[in-house]
């Protein structure tokens, strides 16, 4: 739910083709959303009316596109915790064990180069 004192509303003039309509009349609407700072410039009807709509639907649609990507993240962060700290199987541990002694038996064959 987005506050009606949240929001600064500015009409701007567009830009770009519509002849007399777009040089003389502020139909574009630029929109602030004071606490987060996000800026939505619409200027894709002919009329004020519609902008301020449409400026208002894609505020709503950006802003819940980000709060479901801070969820996604602080999900994917919690899941990625527990993935790290939680126990390994005997089968997982076993494994990892075996890897580490062959590696140590590689790294004891190389031995010393000699220069002689």
């Amino acid at each position: 739910m987005i506050r009606e004192k949240d929001l600064k509303e500015i009409f701007i003039r567009a830009s770009g083709p519509g002849g007399q309509n777009v040089n003389k009349v502020s139909t574009a609407v630029m929109l602030q959303h004071i606490p987060t700072g996000l800026m939505i410039k619409c200027q894709e009807f002919r009329t004020q009316h519609q902008n301020r709509v449409r400026a208002r639907e894609l505020l709503v649609e950006t802003l819940a596109r980000r709060m479901q990507e801070r969820r996604a993240a602080a999900t994917a962060m919690i899941e990625k915790a527990r993935r790290q700290t939680r126990k390994r199987s005997k089968a997982a541990k076993e494994r990892m064990l075996q890897a580490k002694k062959r590696h140590s038996v590689r790294k004891l064959a190389r031995g010393k180069v000699c220069d002689e």
